[in-house]
């Protein structure tokens, strides 16, 4: 059984036509992104599963039956443009959303302060929201979208507004409801992000999709051709070498491809032994951050 089937959907705003023909089917206990740049039609799609819009045409299918209203408690919803209480209190803020989401008071209060200990926020849960700083609202906003424990999470950019350290213990919890047969639908423009939690992605560009299917599956797809070495000393001789092109080049790190068969692997890594010390010498497989400016630069330019 899917958890999540969307089915052509359609969504346009008077000319402008946000989501065209978009399908894609998630299947239970999976995290799949749903990938794109700025303006690509995510949160629209987005909205539509969640019933906030609904489409124009398509059809959206959760756990097999058609979606709406009755799947309100079914779903934890996380959006983009976060929406708290200024002057509630932390607590009573998670208590209120719960409760929205078929949780007793009692049960609510419970959970919640569970999950602020969780998140190293147990001190904050009498201050109100204007007194924390936008991370700590966020902290709050995912409690608040988890609390109710629901079969299906869909985050929207999520890490907005996170350091490093909350970033990894938010990706670490995501995985943990992954583990417990959830199913999590991350809306995210940053690949690193997806590369590291998605088991499935679709990517969508100006409201169509351009590419999906397993992450492994599209990575092996374009094959096993970008060189990464890390070294210490004069790179110069690499600008003897006419038929190289550069995905990343700092200095002491590149990473690129040959363009065409004029030099081979081999003599490049003979030419780099000699001349600089190497500590990583590299085949590998394009990140799916290359992937992505990849496939939507050709995408426009064939528009």
């Amino acid at each position: 059984m899917f958890a999540l089937r969307v089915e052509g959907i359609k969504k346009t705003f008077g000319d402008y036509t946000a989501v065209k023909n978009v399908s894609f089917f998630v299947d239970k206990g999976k995290v799949y992104g749903l990938l794109g740049p700025n303006g690509a039609g995510k949160t629209t799609t987005i909205r539509m599963i969640t019933n906030i819009l609904i489409p124009d045409e398509g059809n959206i299918y959760i756990f097999d039956e058609p979606a709406g209203p009755i799947h309100q408690n079914t779903i934890g919803y996380l959006p983009e443009e976060r929406g708290l209480y200024k002057k509630l209190k932390v607590i009573d803020q998670l208590i209120y959303f719960a409760e929205l989401k078929g949780m007793n008071a009692n049960d609510a209060r419970k959970k919640a302060k569970e999950w602020l200990n969780k998140l190293d926020a147990g001190s904050w849960e009498n201050k109100k929201i204007q007194e924390l700083s936008k991370g700590m609202q966020q902290k709050v906003q995912f409690i608040s979208t988890i609390l109710h424990e629901p079969d299906i999470l869909i985050l929207d950019e999520p890490f907005s507004g996170f350091d490093p350290i909350n970033t990894e213990l938010l990706k670490k919890i995501i995985l943990d409801f992954k583990d417990m047969g959830k199913t999590i639908i991350l809306s995210t423009h940053i690949m690193e992000q997806a590369e590291q939690l998605c088991d499935d992605i679709c990517l969508i560009n100006k409201g169509s999709i351009v590419l999906q299917g397993s992450i492994r599956e599209i990575k092996s797809n374009y094959g096993r051709d970008l060189i990464i070495i890390e070294f210490e000393g004069d790179d110069s001789f690499i600008n003897d070498f006419n038929n190289l092109k550069f995905i990343n080049r700092t200095k002491n790190r590149i990473e690129f491809r040959f363009t065409d068969g004029q030099f081979s692997v081999n003599e490049f890594l003979n030419r780099a032994v000699q001349s600089v010390q190497l500590f990583k010498f590299e085949l590998s497989e394009p990140s799916l951050n290359e992937i992505f400016i990849h496939t939507v630069t050709n995408q426009e330019q064939i528009q």
